[in-house]
């Protein structure tokens, strides 16, 4: 019988994935106009800053951009060689393919090249997760590691289930086994980012893991809860909202870029936040409250987004095509 991961696709999830599907849709229109090579490389820069920053590595934007450009930065050699490695990495996504054993291996080679012994295969010994002194989470033995692994892969390869889903699910499988002896957060970030990309390249660019280190905490928590139920929804809903929060914030950013118009924005930040306030959204937008009211009248009236409830206490729920 082929292996399946424990999940199941909760109300949320499909709901996350819709607007998710909406707002990429949105970003790859707009993006045709301003994704320039510059605007990419800067998403990519921020991705790898982030997801060190995860790992404790010290570094800022403006540290990683230096070393990337071949400047001299005033840093720990290993963390100057994470970065290295990292963008090395992301370089290589589109050459990979995400069911391949051998691009897995080759990728964590890569990603942490001078920086282990076993770069590039799995780990010969027991690891755990501490959180202080407490273990977490005591990953399978190291003589399961390949066989897990060939089950995760191999499930991946055929699998019908939505690729936002598919991505996270097999994020937390590939936590879960822990199959290198170092770099796993950041593999198992740069993994769901290569099979997301493999469904749409332009995701390939998302800073979802700007999203994670800012809610760090509660990443680990979603991965903990879903190591006590020993299902992977909670780290799926978990992702699924970063990934969404992520669109919406590189969307109103791009927005700008290209001089949308302010009731495009206004659905934007709605889609994202229902109870998003008029006096926020003016914040978010940068324009005037009147502006702002002036913006939904005509959107109501378009019949693009209703109020349910009061002005205060209620939400703005967008009407689907």
């Amino acid at each position: 019988m082929s292996y399946h991961p424990p999940y199941t696709i909760t109300p949320k999830i499909l709901q996350q994935v819709a607007d998710s599907v909406e707002l990429l849709t949105r970003w790859q229109i707009s993006s045709q106009a301003s994704l320039t090579p510059q605007l990419r490389r800067n998403n990519r820069i921020r991705t790898i800053q982030a997801s060190l920053a995860i790992e404790n590595n010290s570094l800022n934007i403006d540290q990683v951009t230096a070393v990337l450009d071949g400047k001299r930065v005033l840093g720990l050699p290993r963390e100057i060689q994470e970065v290295r490695n990292a963008f090395a990495a992301y370089e290589q996504l589109p050459h990979w393919k995400a069911e391949l054993e051998a691009d897995c291996l080759t990728a964590h080679g890569l990603l942490m090249a001078g920086l282990v012994d076993q770069a590039g295969c799995y780990r010969s010994s027991g690891v755990g997760i501490y959180n202080n002194q407490t273990l977490v989470h005591a990953a399978p033995p190291a003589s399961r590691v390949s066989a897990l692994m060939a089950d995760l892969l191999t499930w991946l390869a055929p699998e019908s289930v939505h690729p936002l889903i598919a991505s996270c699910v097999f994020h937390y499988e590939f936590e879960f086994i822990h199959p290198f002896a170092d770099g796993n957060g950041r593999m198992g970030r740069l993994w769901q980012t290569l099979i997301l990309s493999q469904w749409q390249p332009l995701l390939a660019y998302l800073p979802v893991e700007s999203i994670i280190r800012d809610r760090q905490t509660d990443y680990y928590k979603a991965l903990s809860d879903a190591d006590i139920l020993a299902n992977s929804t909670p780290f799926i809903e978990f992702m699924l909202q970063a990934l969404l929060d992520a669109l919406i914030e590189v969307l109103a950013k791009t927005s700008e870029k290209v001089s949308v118009k302010t009731s495009e924005k206004i659905l934007v930040l709605v889609q994202g936040n229902p109870l998003i306030t008029i006096a926020e959204l003016a914040r978010s937008i940068g324009v005037t409250e009147r502006s702002i009211e002036r913006n939904l009248k005509k959107l109501q009236a378009e019949q693009r987004v209703i109020r349910n409830g009061p002005a205060k206490g209620g939400h703005w729920e967008m009407i689907k095509d």
